[in-house]
């Protein structure tokens, strides 16, 4: 009792230290980014099983509803290996009506991993892509009031009731079993990550006011969402198929409880502390083509991975027959080199430049999503999702403390809607990734879905050489002077 008392009075004590901040951000984004991968390897399985349910619900249904007794029909059950016949109490074992031979026992053990009906799998791309869409879709709309909000109220409360919120949608999605609960679940995710992310940001930009020193905190708290992206795939996957969908999102919701309970002892999310100064206006900030640039790199270097999400397990299910805790493991090169590049990137950019960081990066996303359909197996895989992983964390790492040092340089110091412009690039990469890829891998296949957004990222690169020497804020003054100057007569002449 009486440590307990002496930690809580060592968080107020060092409620504003920087690194206690830091801390707090990271946890956050963390448990954003676990929240939205985990259901990856999750949704597309979970789905395809409640149609195949509903499907066999509605055969049994009318088949029931047959009077001939001479009718008889044989259905296989994949679960238990037996061959039932409907019209009779014969039940036979599968296994003895099949050639015991190894190639008939490897056939019958793939055949319980393959999915019975590949046209209904690959109409799952687009309820899939959609479900994954709309939580970007709806942090998309939402950031543009957050950004201006945090400038107005302090970024403390806008981060505690992202937290609220992506509670409640974790509880949502551990007791949803239809797919219009788990959409709105995924929207109300939205939402909460859209505070998280914009006031979290914003405030280590405030609180870490050195170049150096705000590229390197922006790394460590970039470090949390790739720690999120790398243990949400795998820890869904495995707890899916061997717990259940509830118990992933349940421990979910008790980090988060955690990450609460932190930020109201030391942030104090009662208090509303608006800015000193009135930042720029968001609509001016989304003019500066320099903004732009380094917006348009974190939505396309992130379009890559987020297509991936939703099409990448279907297409393993279709050409690899490959089992649940699979598909959540294919992404864990991309999330652990995502992790290592966040890290060496947040402060090794910053000397061998950002532009010339986020430049490699963009080409080498680009040649890695092109490669992996060339993957036979989960193991071909590995070598070309590390390379999209490590590529998006040079970019990431190195766009993002851009932001805060073009507003530094070319606008007022105020970051909350400048990383709201971060998070709304970072949001329509995750929108029109999933929603986009399922459509085309849909209609012309996942190898052609890759090659099209890996030319895009490789066209697009670039453009980052004009974010080498952006000019600054007094290069502005000093033009806007001169202009003046030139207009206006001068006080000694008025007066002769």
């Amino acid at each position: 009792m009486t440590s307990g008392l002496h930690f809580i009075q060592w968080l107020r004590e060092e409620r504003q230290s920087r690194k206690l901040i830091l801390f707090i951000v990271f946890v956050a984004l963390l448990l954003d980014n676990m929240l939205l991968t985990v259901v990856v390897p999750i949704i597309p399985s979970y789905l395809y099983n409640l149609d195949e349910a509903a499907d066999m619900a509605l055969k049994n249904n009318t088949l029931s509803q047959q009077d001939s007794p001479r009718a008889f029909h044989s259905i296989v059950s994949l679960y238990d290996n037996t061959l039932r016949v409907s019209g009779s109490n014969d039940t036979a074992r599968f296994t003895d009506l099949v050639s015991t031979t190894p190639a008939a026992a490897e056939l019958l053990q793939n055949a319980s991993y393959c999915p019975q009906s590949t046209s209904k799998l690959l109409n799952e791309n687009i309820k899939v892509g959609m479900l994954f869409a709309s939580k970007a879709t709806v942090q998309l709309i939402t950031n543009p009031f957050i950004g201006p909000l945090t400038n107005r109220i302090g970024y403390q409360l806008p981060i505690f009731v992202g937290f609220c919120i992506m509670f409640l949608s974790t509880i949502m999605f551990a007791f949803s079993s239809s797919y219009t609960l788990l959409f709105l679940a995924r929207s109300l995710q939205g939402v909460g990550s859209s505070c998280s992310s914009v006031a979290g940001m914003g405030m280590l930009a405030s609180v870490y006011t050195n170049d150096e020193e705000r590229g390197h905190a922006i790394g460590i708290a970039l470090g949390g969402l790739a720690l999120g992206v790398l243990v949400g795939p795998p820890f869904g996957s495995v707890m899916y198929e061997f717990v259940g969908k509830t118990a992933p999102f349940l421990i979910l919701a008790f980090l988060a409880m955690f990450d609460g309970a932190l930020q109201l002892f030391v942030l104090q999310p009662t208090k509303v502390e608006p800015e000193s100064q009135k930042g720029t206006p968001l609509l001016t900030l989304m003019k500066d083509p320099y903004i732009l640039i380094a917006a348009g790199a974190i939505c396309f270097g992130n379009m890559a991975i987020a297509m991936m999400e939703p099409t990448l397990p279907i297409w393993m299910m279709e050409t690899m027959c490959a089992r649940k805790w699979q598909l959540g493991v294919a992404f864990l090169p991309a999330s652990i080199s995502y992790l290592i590049g966040t890290n060496i990137f947040g402060t090794l950019a910053h000397k061998m430049g950002r532009w010339l960081c986020a430049l490699i990066g963009m080409v080498v996303v680009g040649i890695s999503v092109i490669c992996v359909p060339f993957a036979g197996d989960i193991y071909g895989l590995i070598l070309p999702n590390f390379g999209v992983g490590f590529a998006i964390g040079m970019v990431d790492s190195s766009m993002m403390p851009i932001m805060g040092y073009l507003v530094d340089l070319r606008h007022v110091s105020v970051y909350g809607s400048v990383y709201a412009i971060a998070d709304v690039a970072f949001c329509m990469g995750f929108a029109l990734g999933p929603s986009i890829g399922g459509s085309i891998a849909e209609s012309i296949g996942f190898p052609w879905l890759m090659t099209i957004i890996g030319i895009v990222d490789i066209f697009f690169a670039p453009l980052c050489l004009f974010l080498r020497n952006p000019p600054g804020h007094e290069e502005k003054i000093v033009m806007r002077l001169n202009s003046l100057n030139s207009q206006t007569p001068r006080p000694l002449e008025t007066m002769r």
